[in-house]
């Protein structure tokens, strides 16, 4: 209550908040197949362009907005750069869906290619070692990426752990990342929209999802496929559970998992004919694999290490993950989505974080999050609150009472009554899982009698 208390008083730092996004979308071809064609030229160069560059495959674009103080200014970059794609691209769609659309045998998913620099050939062999450690179609699900800070002021006014300024902005921005972790799975529940995926992406993967029709298949309760395990098992990344306590063993674990060999890896070598196909046989090849909901960042000089970057400077702001294409906008994501992300950051930020003791509440806090990925609609379904079984609908709404409280200081700095007005749509859903993203997407399959491939076919095309 101290520190929110001294945020009331200076509430005015609050319009120092900035916010970026990074969009994944696959490029389909008129028949809603990933596209076989080259990165456009019209769109730039992959390597070097700030706002179109290309993901893990050839096809799948990822557009990259600046930072902006406002989530208007934001969204309007986002769309302009939407639209600056479309209208260079007419042949072609953007996806929208995270779970991916008709994909080529898994030795014909093209990998990104960004020509032959020292730098191009370093991210190209990276992918490759991508393929060859997780698969080339699980490396073609898109999500969407929120960037998150808050004016630097506010971690010196609130107080935070630390002899210098930096270390109280990275003691705050891992306070955030605790609370995030605790309370991630409303997120999952409110925005997930991937509860089905597609017959052929399923081929040859372990699932115990339920036929909808002749060709999709999904989970009755699910929210977030693309969050899930599904198909996704690696044993190198599961000792790398991170709880964020303190900055030194967080970076200390990173820089382990990317100098220490991982033996499956050494079996695959990192030649083949000579070619190179992995950048090392580590755990990580590099601190971008390591697969997490949010992300510590800092802006990286050239040539350098993120975990470096991290050592010397500090966390600069946070990358949420775990967003998945909103397919009923356009974008990708709704002014909505974005004010409730800003007021559910900064709870997160100021509220009581207290550290993880090693008693299995981390551990439990990813359960609940699995268990909403999965199951989030069910109303049989009972998360695990510090050792209380409780209901999505009744902690939600305790989490959401929480965030409306932050939700309303925005509202007061920014002179709006967006913020507020977000929280409350989001009550709409717990109090009616009908109007989740999940729901809504299986309810217009059945009214419209398509399969998630062609309905979502018709909808890229519409926004073409």
């Amino acid at each position: 209550m101290q520190r929110l208390t001294q945020l009331q008083q200076h509430r005015d730092i609050l319009t120092g908040t900035m916010r970026g996004i990074e969009r994944e979308g696959l490029r389909v071809n008129r028949d809603g197949h990933l596209s076989s064609q080259p990165h456009p030229l019209a769109l730039g160069s992959a390597l070097t362009h700030p706002h179109i560059t290309t993901d893990y495959s050839e096809a799948l674009l990822e557009l990259i907005t600046g930072t902006h103080t406002t989530v208007e200014s934001l969204l309007l970059e986002l769309t302009e750069v939407h639209q600056f794609v479309m209208q260079h691209n007419r042949s072609e769609s953007i996806w929208m869906q995270s779970m991916p659309a008709i994909l080529p045998p898994e030795q014909d998913i093209p990998i990104a290619t960004y020509g032959t620099s020292n730098t191009g050939m370093l991210k190209h062999v990276y992918r490759r070692g991508l393929a060859e450690r997780y698969g080339k179609k699980m490396q073609c699900i898109a999500g969407l990426h929120y960037n998150f800070s808050i004016s630097p002021e506010l971690w010196s006014l609130l107080d935070f752990k630390g002899d210098t300024h930096q270390e109280q902005q990275s003691d705050g921005y891992l306070a955030l990342i605790r609370n995030f972790t605790r309370y991630s799975w409303i997120l999952m529940y409110l925005f997930g929209a991937s509860p089905a995926a597609s017959k052929a992406f399923l081929a040859d993967m372990p699932h115990n999802l339920q036929a909808f029709d002749h060709d999709t298949f999904y989970l009755p309760y699910a929210t977030s496929l693309r969050m899930s395990d599904l198909g996704y098992q690696n044993d190198a990344q599961s000792a790398l559970t991170l709880c964020y306590n303190d900055l030194d063993s967080f970076i200390q674990k990173m820089y382990n998992a990317v100098t220490q060999p991982w033996p499956a890896y050494e079996a695959i070598g990192t030649h083949r004919d000579g070619q190179w196909i992995q950048l090392n046989t580590n755990v990580l090849q590099i601190e971008n694999e390591f697969y997490s909901s949010i992300r510590p960042k800092r802006t990286t000089s050239r040539a350098e290490r993120p975990v470096t970057a991290l050592m010397n400077r500090g966390v600069q702001y946070v990358e949420v993950r775990c967003l998945d294409i909103d397919p009923f906008d356009p974008v990708g994501i709704t002014a909505s989505t974005c004010h409730f992300m800003d007021a559910f950051l900064l709870f997160c930020a100021v509220s009581e974080s207290p550290l993880f003791p090693y008693d299995g509440h981390c551990a439990q806090s990813h359960k609940n999050f699995a268990q909403v990925v999965k199951q989030g609609r069910d109303p049989t379904l009972r998360l695990n609150k510090e050792g209380i079984a409780i209901s999505v609908k009744d902690w939600g709404h305790d989490i959401l009472d929480q965030i409306n409280v932050y939700a309303k200081e925005l509202d007061i700095a920014y002179g709006t009554t967006q913020y507020s007005a977000a929280v409350e749509l989001q009550r709409q859903k717990l109090d009616n899982p009908d109007l989740t993203p999940s729901a809504r997407l299986l309810n217009a399959l059945r009214e419209s009698g398509l399969s998630l491939q062609d309905y979502t076919l018709q909808k890229s095309q519409e926004h073409s």
